[in-house]
């Protein structure tokens, strides 16, 4: 593995003492999960054959969804994959009539990642590298680059939205051309869902489409063909926080995003995608809650049961569903050492006694959860060591019981009423709070 540079290491630092995900230096730390992982990498070369994939990412908060995500997104932009990731909140959600979807959308736009721009804001680079592409095929071959970016889009008409889609992207070249900065301009903006209103994009560009609540999905199909055009070998869409769809009052709009995924779901299986994945990360509660999650969704629950002979030890990731399971306590000690030799040189570095001090101290404060869900656990240890850096005369051992921690339960459903009886003025749901 390639040494740590300190840009990352800061990264890594800063974002475990908040509790997040880190952007950057992730196999530094991953432990465990190697058979999930070798699932995924299947599904990604999978993908990059032509194929698409669908899975979702169960666990418990603090079990380490957002981390594994965002490990195999790494994974898939060094496999020559395109990804587009995305948490879902109150104001971005798959389907919406008032722009929600399309806020969505333009967040996963700007979060496109590749190789070279891991951090995000990779789009106008995918755009500069297809008519960088056109240019020399058009040099190699002798015909004009516009005869080239023609014959790469044909096809683009006959997808949903292409013939716009095409049209934008042939707008781009012009602007390349013709060194027209505020055409280039419009068409990334239109590219990562900006334009508000089809007259404002007509204006612009001569196109009577926009990326709209509507069409989300069928902008993803198109994007998945025009990065594979660009070549690259698809695209990776991730789709975090999913719980937000859960704790939609209305049963009306959880249904209609839900018919979204369904039809994801279906794409995927009956293999009408192409060159496109989606990892999409929910608790257990997302997925099978009977009022709310996507069980309550008969044709989901159908698609999704997962295999009744995996139990009792027995696993099966097969599926779409990825259980994330807990990790051990040799892989919470594998994790800590990790996390000790990012922020400590060999000379004043922790001992492995202390390690085990600490492990102890969690398990004797809040049992097993230390290691099932270890975000708590992560930052009281990236906690103690700052304390001991920046105290060269304090002794680890005067600090280890003085970790305070708590589990991680997670705050987010503190507003839902998950038996059901919610109060609500939209959708279905008039009656719910209805008593004899």
């Amino acid at each position: 593995m390639a040494r740590l540079k300190p840009r990352e290491r800061d990264a890594v630092v800063q974002a475990l003492r908040a509790g997040v995900v880190p952007k950057l230096g992730l196999p530094h730390i991953q432990v465990g999960r190697s058979q999930e992982i070798k699932e995924i990498i299947k599904d990604i070369n999978r993908i990059a054959e032509g194929g698409a994939a669908i899975r979702f990412i169960i666990g418990d908060y603090g079990s380490g969804k957002t981390f594994f995500m965002n490990l195999i997104r790494l994974v898939a932009i060094e496999t020559g994959l395109v990804t587009m990731f995305a948490d879902l909140a109150p104001d971005r959600r798959l389907h919406a009539t008032g722009g929600q979807a399309r806020s969505l959308y333009a967040e996963m736009a700007h979060n496109t990642s590749t190789r070279s721009k891991p951090e995000g804001g990779a789009l106008a680079n995918v755009v500069e590298r297809f008519v960088s592409s056109a240019q020399q095929e058009a040099e190699d071959t002798g015909k004009t680059p516009d005869n080239i970016i023609r014959e790469r889009l044909s096809h683009f008409e006959e997808m949903t939205g292409g013939f716009d889609f095409a049209k934008v992207i042939r707008c781009y070249w012009e602007g390349h051309e013709s060194g027209n900065e505020e055409l280039k301009s419009a068409v990334l903006r239109w590219l990562r869902g900006e334009f508000s209103t089809k007259t404002e994009a007509r204006n612009a560009l001569d196109v009577r489409t926009i990326v709209n609540d509507s069409n989300v999905y069928d902008h993803l199909k198109l994007m998945a063909a025009f990065v594979c055009k660009a070549g690259y070998k698809g695209l990776l869409v991730g789709l975090d926080e999913m719980v937000n769809l859960f704790k939609l009052n209305s049963a009306q709009a959880r249904n209609a995003n839900y018919e979204q995924i369904l039809r994801i779901l279906n794409d995927v299986l009956q293999g009408s995608a192409k060159n496109i994945g989606f990892l999409m990360g929910g608790t257990p509660e997302f997925l099978m809650h009977s009022r709310r999650g996507l069980y309550s969704y008969e044709a989901l629950q159908s698609r999704l049961a997962e295999n009744t002979f995996a139990r009792d030890g027995l696993v099966d990731l097969s599926g779409p569903i990825i259980r994330l399971a807990s990790l051990t306590p040799e892989d919470m000690f594998v994790l800590l050492s990790n996390i000790r030799n990012i922020m400590q040189n060999e000379e004043t570095a922790l001992p492995n006694e202390a390690l085990e001090a600490f492990m102890a101290h969690c398990s004797s404060r809040i049992g097993e959860s230390y290691f099932r869900t270890p975000r708590n656990t992560v930052t009281a240890f990236v906690n103690m060591i700052a304390v001991l850096q920046q105290n060269p005369d304090v002794e680890w051992h005067d600090l280890i019981d003085k970790v305070e921690l708590g589990e991680d339960l997670g705050d987010d459903m503190s507003d839902i009423d998950v038996s059901g009886e919610m109060t609500s003025t939209s959708g279905n749901d008039d009656l719910a709070t209805f008593h004899l």
